[in-house]
């Protein structure tokens, strides 16, 4: 996938909460002291006594780079990684290697110094560094053959590590030292590069989002999903958007006997008739459909289709010719659905083609009982273009919308045909206009209407097909 064709605008991203590599960054509380200590004895402490395994830390000891400072943070035990990052000396290697220069260095200056080592466990990573090479062969072993290109990494440590690693770093470091987690982060990162080609590291919008548990060396990879955008042409009616769980057994695994045992009402959807070609092309687990709003399944979409977004989750390659994967998903469904304008998206597109409050267009025909004459008819519900309709809540969707009462305009209504006792009509309409009450009137439900206006004469629906959505 082209790097320009994945750029996402997103605010609210679950991604967000693994930004960087301060992930889970603590803050130092200040303690108060409390007025009934003040009546207490002060117990005196110059700084000198901390002691780390038995090492004694000198708060007094002058910062790196000074030859004292280098000597005094070798001398508590810090590894040679840490050496490196905290002495703020240049040296011809980067990592361990630098600090064990810097190591060799001062121990040639002051001999007695590496006699006087204590510490088996650095004080300022708790040996962290040492586990670089099992972090990345695990990290490596969770992602397998899942196709990435970008990562972001998070780091997850102790509080109390963080906390005395900043009080020591702070006091007897160099003036600019890297902190633990970042440092952490970067070798990790470095080490992960050499091992695995092709590969960047980014704060926003990864393929992969990795995170490690510090204390426990835990591991976990979550794989971004990736959006398309497309236009979808219903050609058939009885096929819901969406999957429909059984009623029955309201979907649970396995099934029942209503189903077939497939915990669907209905075996085919707009959503699987797409989304399943394009999840086996992209090896992926599983798919989310997000329409701009949906027809009613004995409603066929027409014209240039109805947008939506299908997300892709966890995907196992993010490469495709989407050409070629338009043309399978035709082919599949040919005859029932069909889809163009397929490209990539993002997760903003989501909302926006969610929240779109686009004009429709519908053809709509029905059947008049007692009907009037052509030219009454015809002259009646022309009436009703331009006019702005009160739809109550319909009955049919009053269980799962509020009960209320909307505004919508009509905003066209031409190319009326009578034959007979039915009648056929073309209306333009706004968002969410009920057109099938719009003729019957859902019991008076929605005023004016079709049947009101021509004498409240029983209106019944044969059918009714969307032409257009009037988006973009």
């Amino acid at each position: 996938m082209k790097e320009e064709n994945r750029e996402d605008d997103i605010e609210d991203d679950s991604w967000a909460l693994y930004a960087d590599a301060s992930y889970g960054n603590s803050i130092i509380e200040s303690e108060e002291t409390n007025d009934s200590n003040s009546e207490k004895e002060e117990e005196w402490f110059d700084g000198d006594d901390f002691e780390f395994e038995g090492s004694t830390i000198n708060w007094d000891a002058p910062p790196c780079p000074a030859p004292l400072g280098i000597e005094h943070i070798i001398r508590i035990g810090c590894c040679d990684f840490c050496v490196q990052r905290l002495a703020g000396r240049r040296t011809n290697s980067k990592g361990e290697e630098g600090g064990k220069e810097i190591r060799k260095e001062a121990f040639q200056n002051n001999p007695e110094l590496e006699s006087s080592l204590k510490n088996e466990l650095c004080p300022m990573c708790e040996d962290l560094f040492g586990d670089v090479d099992n972090i990345v062969t695990r990290i490596i072993d969770e992602i397998g053959q899942v196709e990435h290109s970008t990562i972001q990494l998070g780091i997850h440590l102790p509080k109390d590590l963080v906390d005395e690693e900043d009080k020591i770093r702070s006091r007897h470091g160099s003036p600019g030292s890297a902190p633990l987690k970042p440092s952490f982060v970067r070798a990790i990162q470095e080490k992960l590069s050499i091992k695995v080609n092709n590969v960047s590291f980014v704060k926003e919008r990864p393929d992969l989002m990795i995170l490690v548990d510090g204390l426990t060396l835990k591991v976990d990879v979550d794989v971004r999903p990736v959006f398309l955008y497309g236009r979808y042409r219903k050609l058939i009616r009885e096929l819901p958007q969406t999957r429909w769980p059984c009623r029955a057994c309201r979907g649970r695994s396995g099934g029942c006997e209503s189903c077939n045992n497939t915990g669907l009402q209905y075996l085919e959807s707009v959503q699987d008739l797409i989304g399943e070609p394009i999840r086996l092309a992209l090896s992926a687990e599983d798919t989310s459909f997000h329409g701009m709003g949906r027809e009613d399944i004995d409603v066929r979409c027409l014209g240039n289709g109805r947008p939506f977004v299908l997300e892709i989750k966890k995907p196992g390659t993010r490469d495709v010719d989407l050409e070629e994967i338009q043309n399978i998903v035709n082919q599949n469904a040919k005859e029932k659905v069909e889809i163009n304008s397929l490209r990539w998206s993002n997760r903003s597109e989501v909302v926006k083609v969610k929240e779109s409050r686009s004009e429709k267009s519908y053809t709509i025909r029905f059947r008049v009982e007692d009907i009037p004459d052509q030219e009454t008819v015809i002259e009646s519900i022309s009436s009703l273009s331009g006019v702005t309709l009160a739809q109550e809540t319909p009955q049919r969707v009053s269980h799962r919308r509020a009960a209320k009462t909307r505004k919508r305009k009509v905003i066209q209504l031409s190319d009326i045909v009578v034959e007979e006792d039915e009648v056929q009509f073309f209306v333009r309409c706004e968002a969410g206009t009920y057109v099938k009450e719009l003729v019957h009137s859902d019991e008076g439900r929605t005023v004016p209407s079709v049947s009101s206006v021509l004498g409240d004469k029983e209106c019944t629906v044969i059918w009714l097909d969307v032409e257009d959505i009037h988006y973009e």
